[in-house]
């Protein structure tokens, strides 16, 4: 394999990955607040579509990515207010809001199906993107690649460098314990959902605006629910859910590379690889419970009512 078909291998993988890694930071974030959001699928594909027009209406991919941003926030707030204001049920909620993401994105995209899209430029440094095999890997990526990367040792630091990451931890293992100690619980997780509903919109935002810069109804093709699985084989760390996020980012990738080199695997298996990886994974991950219980926040999908 020569360095370059080595570098544009590299290349794809990141750039699969940097979606599945920016949802499911949002998505950790979520759960170690105790809240289980299973809307990600649903937040995502809005993100997508709703980036995809904003930067076809204005000629800007950058208001794309905000409004992507927005449309995630936006969506997850509904969620929010259903689950810790309304106290309806996290899990039944999450899935309803994916089915409403899902309907609603194909409503709204249904007029810019075949339309070119805008991409959103690569950064690129002179001369280090010149180095050797990692040169345009780290030196030549779109802007969303290294706000993954910054996004991931931001959240690290504050959850577990920070009085409010410490805070956040707390409501997740015992909201009950948290507000006897005056901590405002629904307030802090709202907050928690509103981040994990902006990552994810963003991360749908890097599918139209970079990865395919178009918009095809139902591009998200489940990322968003193998980010949900990264959350649980990342263990609820952050540093886990980079590894995760690139090993799944290869295992897609990798389907496309056999069919290129003429591979004699049916195309429908190739396509259900990262499916097969999360199942293989996650059974691996629940048949050790040790490793499963040892950071899942305690109250992760209890609803939460101060009044009882």
């Amino acid at each position: 394999m020569s360095f370059e078909m080595a570098e544009a291998i590299l290349l794809t993988i990141a750039t699969a990955a940097t979606p599945l890694l920016i949802a499911a930071l949002g998505e950790l974030v979520v759960e170690r607040s105790g809240v289980l959001n299973l809307g990600v699928e649903g937040m995502m594909v809005m993100g997508a579509v709703t980036g995809f027009a904003a930067a076809q209406l204005s000629g800007s991919p950058w208001i794309g990515v905000l409004a992507a941003i927005v449309a995630g926030a936006v969506f997850s707030m509904l969620f929010a207010f259903l689950t810790l204001s309304l106290a309806t049920n996290q899990v039944a909620t999450g899935l309803s809001l994916t089915i409403l993401g899902l309907g609603l994105s194909g409503m709204i995209g249904e007029s810019f199906i075949g339309t070119p899209g805008l991409k959103l430029q690569s950064w690129v440094i002179p001369g280090l993107s010149e180095i050797p095999l990692v040169g345009k890997f780290l030196f030549a990526q779109d802007p969303i690649f290294y706000i993954s990367i910054l996004l991931t040792i931001c959240v690290w630091w504050f959850i577990f460098r920070t009085r409010a990451g410490l805070t956040l931890r707390a409501v997740g293992d015992s909201h009950g314990s948290a507000h006897a100690l005056g901590i405002r619980v629904i307030r802090i997780r709202y907050l928690a959902v509103l981040f994990g509903g902006a990552c994810a919109g963003l991360a749908g935002g890097q599918l139209s605006l970079v990865y395919t810069p178009q918009w095809v109804e139902n591009m998200t093709a489940g990322r968003g629910w193998i980010a949900l699985a990264l959350v649980v084989f990342a263990s609820w760390l952050p540093w886990r859910v980079v590894a995760g996020a690139y090993l799944f980012g290869a295992v897609t990738i990798a389907q496309f590379h056999a069919q290129a080199q003429g591979i004699a695997i049916p195309s429908q298996f190739l396509s259900a690889l990262p499916y097969l990886a999360t199942i293989v994974v996650l059974v691996l991950i629940s048949s050790n419970r040790r490793m499963t219980m040892r950071n899942t926040p305690a109250s992760l999908g209890k609803p939460f009512v101060p009044e009882r």
